[in-house]
């Protein structure tokens, strides 16, 4: 029988809330199980492919991880610090209550910790995939990518293909079997200058990297313009900077009551957001996940193949769940 492992936590997470806190945790491989409040994942280590559940007995209590199959020690690291960078594990909780102590709003329900993926790689590809699309087409998108080039046999184990995969892929197949589009040739430059080791992800992660030098250089790659730069900044734990959009637009105008051009809107999202500082995107993003769970209830209620498809523009202007969670 595999062996179940223990990740300890900082003693305020609470995995509901925060595996279920950005709309990449709706995005496979990821599985948010709403009958058993846990996260399902699938991995692929040297060709092996396997699945874990995670779960939390209560707040604050460690994480109980429960793999498909037993694992090496070395497996089970590599597992372990996926979690960790997933679930924003090492952020400590002292620095969740400056958060609090600079937008007092979100002390109360905990928030402050944002899920995101277990590499800056598959952060990335999410984010092109997020790009110009509705929600229903990026959820697409992830799941065929994982279906057509993470699945190594016919267990149903499809994890997210790794920068090797994707790099060596045909952008014929991107477009006609993944539904990438135009991103077809972008996403295969981009993993082979993982792949090459081109991008340090090291240095992007390094909070000694001035936040300017972090932008410039994420600029510079294939598909990644203004909006993509800021939200893998904010993935990186660099939240000084909004990833602004349409959506952007409709908070200013719904939630905010702000008027204008979107461009002008935009301007006055930033600026409204801008004193919060270094906080300034959690204090954004709080803001549209609490008007998200306002029209469909709390996050950890929603499936990932029903509700977690249903999140279009349109449905959101007659007051139902919004396009991009």
């Amino acid at each position: 029988m595999p062996r179940t492992l223990t990740l300890r936590v900082p003693a305020d997470f609470h995995l509901a809330r925060d595996c279920c806190s950005y709309g990449y945790f709706l995005l496979r491989p990821n599985h948010w199980n709403v009958r058993e409040q846990s996260l399902e994942r699938d991995f692929e280590i040297d060709r092996l492919a396997f699945r874990v559940a995670v779960k939390q007995p209560s707040p604050g209590a460690p994480l109980r991880i429960v793999p498909s199959r037993t694992l090496s020690a070395s497996f089970r690291a590599h597992v372990e610090r996926s979690l960790v960078r997933m679930l924003r594990l090492d952020e400590s909780d002292r620095h969740i209550a400056e958060f609090h102590s600079v937008d007092p709003r979100w002390k109360a329900s905990g928030r402050g910790r944002l899920f995101r993926s277990p590499s800056m790689f598959e952060d990335v590809v999410k984010t092109v995939t997020s790009c110009n699309v509705t929600w229903p087409g990026t959820v697409q998108m992830n799941r065929r990518l994982c279906e057509v080039l993470g699945a190594l046999d016919s267990s149903g184990i499809t994890p997210f293909p790794s920068a090797r995969r994707l790099a060596a892929a045909r952008p014929q197949t991107l477009r006609a079997r993944c539904r990438t589009g135009y991103r077809d040739v972008r996403l295969i430059e981009l993993a082979r200058l993982f792949r090459s080791g081109q991008i340090r992800e090291e240095w992007f992660e390094d909070p000694s990297t001035p936040d300017d030098a972090v932008r410039e250089a994420l600029l510079e790659l294939p598909g990644v313009g203004p909006y993509a730069a800021a939200n893998i900044m904010q993935l990186l734990g660099r939240y000084a900077h909004l990833p602004l959009d349409t959506e952007s637009v409709r908070h200013g105008r719904t939630v905010l009551g702000m008027t204008g051009t979107p461009a002008q809107i935009m301007r006055r999202v930033r600026d409204h957001f801008a004193p919060f500082g270094t906080h300034a995107f959690r204090s954004y993003w709080f803001e549209l996940w609490e008007f998200y769970e306002s029209r469909h209830g709390p996050a950890h209620t929603w499936e990932r193949d029903s509700t977690g498809k249903l999140f279009t523009a349109a449905s959101l202007a007659k007051g139902k769940p919004g396009r991009k969670p």
